[in-house]
């Protein structure tokens, strides 16, 4: 199975436990999970960890296009899906302009076009948002809805 990373991932990682200057095994691990074609993120989270110009940033420079996948032809009509479903279900303005923003709308299409698994640390699956509030599009509400799973970092296979 394939999987993909969120940012949330590496930022919260590097900051807790596994830090690039603490743990290199962890993102030695990452590397090479991804050269045996298993852990991918997306050219979007790339640009969001490259914006911070710290250490993390650098070593996501250094990922280059085979971590960072960029989106194909699919992707984008993936998103036009996922985009009329965000409009469709209710969500105020703000919630669907805050979505449709960010890198999380690029995630969900490319998991449910590449069906890869979508992998998310431990309790950073932003649950401040209730499914039954319109004024934010929690995961709880767009991940089941477009065939997509979550699951936690520690639950990764170790090996390809």
């Amino acid at each position: 199975m394939k999987y993909l990373l969120d940012a949330n991932v590496f930022i919260a990682a590097n900051n807790l436990h596994y830090g690039l200057d603490f743990c290199p095994a962890f993102w030695d691990w990452l590397l090479a999970a991804n050269y045996r074609q298993s852990v991918y993120s997306i050219e979007k989270v790339g640009d969001e960890i490259e914006a911070g110009e710290d250490q993390l940033s650098e070593w996501a420079k250094g990922c280059g296009e085979h971590f960072f996948l960029k989106p194909d032809a699919k992707v984008l009509e993936v998103m036009a899906e996922v985009s009329q479903w965000v409009t469709s279900n209710g969500y105020t303005p703000a919630a669907i302009n805050t979505f449709l923003q960010v890198a999380d709308y690029w995630l969900v299409a490319h998991a449910r076009h590449c069906t890869h698994g979508r992998c998310l640390h431990g309790t950073s699956i932003r649950q401040r948002h209730q499914p039954a509030e319109r004024d934010g599009i929690g995961w709880t509400a767009r991940i089941p809805s477009h065939g997509v799973a979550r699951i936690r970092l520690v639950a990764l296979p170790i090996t390809g």
